[in-house]
């Protein structure tokens, strides 16, 4: 039987598939953003403006992966001169990259802080009806998935920003769980390759949760399934879930908050999530003085309880996986000397920070903590509107002082702000009040305060002929 020698040509040619370059990309995303969710007949509404606004960070990156290539080419240059004057253009683009994520990052912030007064919200529908919707939402997402698989094996992208030693455990228990399962993998794929499989099948995995958390809050909290899918399919388009599809530390937070926030109504299970997260990526335990004022008198304590708990277990599952690997200590001492979360010590990474004095850094520090603080007391009571805005503002407040590539970490809050220009009126999704039927611990703490204050009985002998 004689082989088609075109059928490989062929085969070749229509599986060579790949995704644009970012500048590509960022245009395509924002034509077709236009098209199927702004409001022709009414240009002025705010929710065509923040869809707008939402692509304002692109120049950011763009202007800094042109700087990471100058830096590149700079350092293969032979001669001294040439090589500093290079390479002093690179740190000026990356400085003047990172300053306007920052820029487009305190815009928003403020964006988020007006979001608080705003009530009265109205309603408004894509261009594309539910299934149309759905359709191009699966196919997006089916396209993103390919291409990042197919580069997968044969390009490690570098990672952007550090990855946090929690989630670098989670990769490598995956990754020894596979190579159990398919003991043959390690013959044919180096151990790297493998890792880039399992930690991209894992960012992928936590993509999809990200999307169909926004779909079933969109349905079940927004009252409108169309607009979850259309939140959906806009996280899909926008350029900078594809320029960090294969980075599972960008999405990993905000994978466990959007799940929290759908489970709003049950304390324990928002608890039980972002402690989890907490525990292993460190940033939702700053949400930690926000969800207590919301669910103050309504749950806090059950909140508390489970937030505690799951933060302690993954806390305790990445120490035992350090122990056994003989690398508990020496990690230790490296996290508590980062320099990245500690603003009272100079930055030794990339960001806005490199080369200045610790000193400036800490006001920012200080003032982010300060504003963590205040709205857990206010605005008082919060509703549903209140808790998303609030952690979006949380997370973007973070990268004025990390100094880590502080402002391109948007796939943090990128979920929580497409929730807020999507949103309805919430005024009335408050977390629920508390059941003494159904809060056993309150039950316990009230027939443990009776038996404590409860006279005691005296023991003492009856007198002869008392009555």
């Amino acid at each position: 039987m004689r082989s088609d020698p075109g059928a490989g040509v062929l085969a070749s040619i229509f599986l060579d598939f790949s995704l644009p370059n970012a500048a590509t990309w960022f245009y395509f995303s924002l034509l077709l953003t236009v098209a199927l969710f702004f409001q022709f007949s009414r240009s002025l509404n705010l929710r065509n403006w923040d869809l707008l606004a939402l692509f304002l960070l692109a120049p950011g990156f763009l202007i800094l992966q042109e700087g990471h290539a100058s830096q590149a080419v700079a350092k293969a240059l032979t001669t001294s001169a040439e090589q500093e004057s290079a390479l002093a253009n690179a740190a000026q683009r990356i400085f003047f990259g990172y300053l306007w994520l920052l820029s487009v990052s305190a815009f928003w912030f403020a964006r988020l802080l007006v979001d608080l007064v705003l009530t009265r919200r109205p309603p408004g529908s894509p261009n594309l009806n539910l299934a149309g919707l759905s359709w191009f939402g699966i196919a997006l997402f089916a396209a993103l998935c390919s291409v990042a698989v197919k580069r997968a094996p044969f390009e490690t992208k570098p990672e952007v920003g550090k990855k946090p030693e929690a989630i670098s455990q989670v990769g490598d228990r995956a990754t020894d769980l596979v190579k159990n399962a398919q003991p043959s993998l390690g013959d044919t794929t180096s151990p790297e390759a493998v890792r880039v499989g399992v930690e991209l099948g894992l960012a992928l995995a936590c993509h999809f949760a990200v999307i169909a958390g926004m779909v079933l809050i969109g349905g079940r909290h927004f009252g409108d399934w169309t607009s979850g899918s259309a939140m959906a399919t806009l996280y899909l388009l926008l350029p900078y879930t594809a320029m960090n599809i294969d980075q599972l530390h960008h999405v990993w937070p905000s994978a466990f908050l959007v799940w929290a926030v759908f489970f709003y109504r049950r304390p324990t299970v928002s608890g039980w999530l972002i402690g989890l997260a907490a525990g292993s990526a460190f940033l939702p335990l700053l949400l930690l003085p926000l969800w207590l004022g919301f669910y103050w008198r309504r749950g806090a304590g059950r909140f508390a309880w489970a937030f505690a708990l799951a933060m302690a277990v993954s806390l305790g599952i990445t120490g035992v996986a350090l122990w056994v690997d003989g690398r508990f200590t020496s990690m230790l001492t490296t996290t508590l000397r980062l320099s990245e979360w500690q603003a009272w010590k100079a930055p030794q990474t990339e960001s806005i920070w490199s080369g200045a004095h610790w000193a400036y850094r800490m006001p920012v520090f200080v003032l982010f903590a300060g504003f963590t603080l205040f709205i857990a007391f206010w605005p008082s009571p919060k509703n549903l509107a209140h808790l998303i805005a609030l952690s979006a503002a949380v997370f973007i407040g973070v990268q004025f002082w990390y100094a880590d590539s502080g402002g391109v970490y948007v796939l943090w809050y990128l979920p929580l702000i497409l929730l807020v220009a999507f949103r309805p009126n919430l005024t009335g999704h408050e977390p629920p009040a508390v059941s003494e039927r159904r809060s056993y611990a309150l039950r316990l703490m009230r027939y443990l305060i009776r038996r404590t204050l409860r006279r005691p009985v005296s023991t003492s002998p009856t007198p002869v002929g008392a009555v």
